[in-house]
């Protein structure tokens, strides 16, 4: 027959503290010293054993001359509270970084081509930086972006920066790179266009677009009352996408205001027209409220948009 161990009447889950305990005078050989090591008193020390081995049913040391030993059944439950103590640790662990981990979803607002905006650069390192982070994109044009962060409908955007109309509160704006704006006409128009003045170039007909875009904004700059010429080209037509522009440029149909890496790459592909002796410097930047700069997804955002940029 064999000699089974009566089991405690109630069992319990061990106390933390209580295993904290035993390890440690495991350990250490003395209640003493435990104690010290666990900045407890002798007498907690010894509470919490005696605790444990009601808990267990087990006899877990033996007193000697030299200290305290560990029985057989002691030696044997050590590395399993050992273990369960690590498990813990790293419980609290976990839990610490879980606070520390950015989650949410960021909404951005995107505006052009994604490889002008270096977009794809800008959501793998939020990806990496922020992996618990989503994102919506919704595409429009530029002071469509802005109005949207205003209104809290998106979290970040890209935008598209005038020097003479530069945005105040409560925006914020993160310039990311200058360039310029050209005048790009049909094939067959150099006699119209290069060496021509503002002045020249209103009495062409032209490619109006919405007052949201940047295109707007920078052809208010330079015709219309209060501007450069204070005159009003014909505008032909309304066009709110960049591509459809460009093919109504090609079709011969008016003049349009183009990126300039846009608008050397059309007149080489296709023969269009740059005007020579015009410009408008415009800065492509990314927006946001000024008094959300300190929330995690947006510190996140701006740290993506400074990896992927530099």
């Amino acid at each position: 027959m064999t000699n089974r161990r009566p089991s405690p009447a109630f069992p319990h889950t061990p106390d933390p503290q209580a295993l904290r305990a035993f390890v440690a005078v495991a350990r250490e050989g003395h209640v003493s010293r435990a104690a010290q090591q666990l900045c407890l008193s002798q007498p907690a020390v010894s509470l919490q054993l005696k605790a444990l081995a009601e808990t267990t049913g087990l006899r877990l040391f033996d007193r000697t001359p030299r200290g305290m030993a560990l029985t057989a059944d002691g030696a044997a439950l050590l590395p399993v509270a050992e273990k369960a103590l690590a498990a813990l640790a790293d419980v609290a662990q976990a839990a610490a970084t879980l606070h520390q981990t950015v989650r949410g979803t960021l909404r951005i607002g995107t505006i052009l081509d994604p490889e002008f905006t270096r977009l794809g650069g800008f959501l793998r390192h939020l990806v990496e930086l922020a992996p618990q982070v989503g994102t919506e994109l919704g595409q429009g044009m530029s002071g469509d972006v802005l109005a949207r962060v205003g209104r809290g409908e998106l979290d970040v955007g890209f935008f598209l920066d005038l020097p003479h109309d530069p945005v105040g509160a409560p925006f914020q704006l993160r310039p990311l790179t200058h360039f310029t704006y050209r005048v790009l006409a049909p094939a067959g128009w150099g006699p119209q266009v290069r060496g021509k003045d503002w002045k020249a170039l209103a009495a062409l007909p032209w490619l109006a677009t919405p007052a949201a875009s940047a295109h707007h904004r920078l052809q208010r700059r330079v015709f219309g009352p209060g501007s450069l010429t204070g005159l009003s080209p014909r505008r032909v037509a309304l066009v709110d996408q960049e591509a459809s522009m460009l093919d109504l440029v090609k079709s011969g149909v008016g003049l349009s205001l183009v990126r300039d890496a846009i608008a050397m790459r059309e007149a080489q592909a296709h023969g269009l027209v740059i005007a020579d002796q015009v410009a408008l410097e415009c800065e492509l930047a990314f927006v946001y409220l000024a008094e959300r700069a300190g929330e995690p997804v947006i510190a996140s955002a701006l740290a993506a948009l400074e990896a992927a940029w530099h």
